[in-house]
């Protein structure tokens, strides 16, 4: 089919997806009064600039005739009226919609060249001084250096903002780096992945079977198996998954192992493939675990009837025999494990454990992964309680933390909350930094979901049994009130809730068959019926929790639909594929130790500024500043996936629970999510997704070498390491 030209001014973007470019925009055309809606892939284009476009014309059934793009080449803006839109757009940092219309008033026509070749004439302008000249001017010559690596690497499908953060990890050899090895940018720029750099590969002329291809493909395919929370993983199946991915014969794939595992890396043990800082890990979890069972502990034997007993009488308690054998172990073993579900006393026992050896030690560390855990921590035991990433002290200079085995911790006893959520290089580093003669008391619920990182930490130290446990199944009196406690446990053991609407009840099931209809109902429950028949405030005290990211009743869409209701916006910021208000609330999908916020963190939006091209997020007091070419970091939060919420807990909790779902419709995903409400939880959709959920107990299947590690280390027989 002949294509056709299409040149103009970009006037707006609609639409664009930072996963695949897709952009709609409205383009204006010379002599053509209406705007032309432009369709296709064409990442980061910025209103003001001038498209050239090849491409044919079509006709959309809902949205009418569009100009659908196949190739296209911008360039700057040469009127004044596109030198305002590009200025306003928030390109250069410094100048936002009010200077942008002040500068082309005074400047015209010759305002790019004015900001490139005499930029202290800015300072003619009302308002502008020297530092602001300075910033303009400094963005402005990064601008122009980065301006050849966005050409180069728009043509190879990336946006603008990824091109930033690809100059500044580069800098001036950038386009010589990434045409040497363009797979380095899914090893080394986040949110790049292996198919962008891999079509980036095809463009320069890499060959399909080109050794550093193959290599490239096994170890993303190794990172993204991780991200699912594996850490390693069978060979046949690798070699599998990475034939289809790259579509060579899979001897070309085996062959490329050798080389792999003798540059270290990666790591091959009993057909298991490991990218090597997870074997690394899960090794040194061993070694430390042996360590720390091996040494003394600096905390001197008590009479432990007798401290049950005052504990007790101090306390005002009246402890069930599981309670009173979890605080024996926990006064007296070097190290040990509490786990039990909802309303098992594990906050009663932590209380009593701290009553008892406060009495011996003051040298007391307690800490959970997330700050919404270390808060709650706080609120039980009364105590100031931290995350593990600020006890271990995060270390800006050298990366990774200070605290070391050769800077451990000051403390006689270390206490750590909802151990089930630390993956396999937390728990490395944070046993590293336990000083010999420590107690160390883990305490976390082993059915919930295991963490977002890679492993299943707690379960296989657990399941390997080299250290003691107390497990706690009595479900006591108080906890027994709550229909939320008494379904999470129903739901755990395989049962089916009791689903008879109570008007006083915590615990609801809301029946509606399609996934558009539980949509609608979310919504107006969410913005309307819960806040008016409750009270909870609509955003920070509901939170929506989906099993998927996709379909009408995935995080994606409930996160468009909630903020447009609860959030709306005439003036929304649109960067990398994303849209934000001011007061949206967003969440953290990332470490992020310079800014020192991590993966799940929750926050909101409380400044947008697109002068300095800056985005501040309160996470609970901490202010947190964002480059716009940062903002891949954060997602909406109206809904959240489960996994991510764990830890986390919100007075209300709603959950859709539909077979569209059925990939992840685990007995131990919903009963996760329904552990997070700490006073209503709802539940919208079909009995049958219910019933499939309740009767899948196999849980996604994580491959781990941990529990053999273990077992072999502590001389027990082994069995199965997943």
């Amino acid at each position: 089919m002949e294509q056709d030209d299409l040149f103009g001014s970009v006037e707006s973007i609609i639409f664009s997806s930072e996963d695949t470019g897709f952009t709609v925009a409205r383009v204006k055309q010379p002599r053509i009064t209406d705007l032309t809606c432009v369709v296709g892939s064409m990442p980061g284009i910025i209103p003001g600039e001038k498209i050239r476009a090849k491409g044919i014309w079509k006709h959309h059934p809902t949205y009418g005739r569009q100009f659908e793009v196949a190739s296209y080449e911008v360039d700057y803006p040469a009127d004044v009226v596109g030198i305002q839109k590009y200025l306003e757009s928030g390109m250069v940092k410094g100048i936002g919609p009010v200077y942008a219309q002040r500068i082309v008033q005074s400047f015209g026509v010759k305002t790019l060249e004015v900001i490139d070749k005499t930029p202290y004439r800015l300072l003619e302008i009302e308002g502008i001084g020297e530092k602001r000249v300075v910033k303009i001017q400094d963005c402005w010559g990064e601008q122009k250096a980065i301006r050849d690596v966005i050409i180069f690497l728009r043509g190879h499908g990336i946006s603008p903002s990824f091109a930033q953060k690809i100059y500044r990890k580069y800098s001036d050899d950038a386009i010589d780096m990434v045409q040497d090895n363009p797979y380095r940018l899914a090893r080394e720029i986040h949110g790049v992945g292996f198919k962008t750099a891999d079509s980036i590969a095809e463009k320069l002329g890499v060959p399909k079977d080109a050794p550093q291809r193959i290599e490239a493909a096994i170890e993303y395919m190794l990172w993204e198996l991780s991200s699912d929370g594996h850490t390693c993983f069978p060979k046949d199946q690798l070699l599998e998954r990475v034939t289809e991915l790259l579509e060579v014969d899979k001897n070309l794939v085996e062959d490329a192992l050798p080389k792999l595992i003798t540059d270290e890396h990666i790591i091959e043990d009993q057909d298991q493939i490991w990218i090597k800082p997870l074997f690394t890990a899960e090794l040194g979890i061993v070694r430390e675990l042996k360590r720390l069972t091996e040494q003394p502990c600096s905390i001197r034997d008590l009479d432990i009837e007798k401290a049950i007993e005052w504990v007790q009488e101090k306390l005002y308690l009246n402890l069930a025999s599981e309670q009173v054998s979890g605080v024996k172990k926990s006064v007296s073993e070097k190290m040990h494990i509490l786990t039990g579900g909802p309303g098992t006393g594990k906050s009663t026992i932590t209380r009593a454990i701290l009553a008892i050896l406060s009495k011996i030690t003051n040298k007391v560390i307690l800490a959970a992964p997330t700050g919404r855990a270390a808060k709650r921590m706080s609120e039980i035991t009364r105590r100031k309680a931290f995350t593990i990433h600020s006890i271990l002290e995060v270390d800006f200079q050298q990366g990774g933390f200070k605290r070391n085995r050769n800077n451990p911790l000051s403390c006689d006893l270390l206490i750590i909350d909802e151990a089930s959520m630390i993956d396999t290089q937390l728990m490395y580093s944070l046993l590293k930094a336990v000083p010999d003669n420590a107690r160390v008391i883990l305490i976390g619920d082993i059915d919930q979901l295991p963490s977002v990182g890679p492993g299943k930490v707690l379960k296989d130290i657990i399941e390997s049994q080299v250290l003691p446990v107390t497990r706690l199944t009595q479900i006591f009196r108080q906890a027994r009130g709550s229909k939320i406690i008494r379904s999470a446990h129903s739901i755990n053991k395989g049962y089916f809730p009791d689903l008879e609407f109570e008007e006083k009840s915590d615990f609801a099931f809301i029946e509606e068959q399609e996934p558009e209809q539980i949509l609608a109902k979310i919504n107006f429950l969410v913005s309307k019926g819960i806040p008016d028949k409750y009270g909870y405030d609509a955003i920070n005290e509901i939170q929506v929790l989906a099993p998927m990211k996709k379909g009408p009743i995935g995080t994606e869409n409930l996160n468009h639909v909630l903020q447009s209701t609860l959030n709306p916006s005439n003036q929304p910021l649109m960067r990398m594929g994303r849209r934000f208000h001011f007061g949206d609330k967003v969440m953290q999908i990332r470490n992020n130790y310079d800014k020192k916020v991590f993966n799940g963190d929750v926050g909101r939006v409380v400044k947008i500024d697109t002068v300095d091209q800056e985005v501040q997020v309160d996470f609970e007091g901490l202010t947190v500043p964002y480059d716009f070419s940062e903002l891949d970091e954060l997602v909406l939060a109206y809904a959240v996936s489960i996994h991510k919420y764990q830890g986390s807990e919100c007075p209300c909790v709603v959950i859709p629970v539909h077979t569209s779902h059925f990939k992840l419709l685990y007995r131990n995903l919903l009963y996760t999510g329904i552990t997070r409400g700490k006073k209503r939880v709802i539940l919208i959709g079909t009995k049958k997704a219910l019933a499939i959920a309740i009767k899948n107990n196999e849980a996604f299947l994580r491959h781990t070498g941990l529990m053999d590690k273990l077992m072999l280390s502590f001389d027990l027989p082994v069995c199965s390491s997943n």
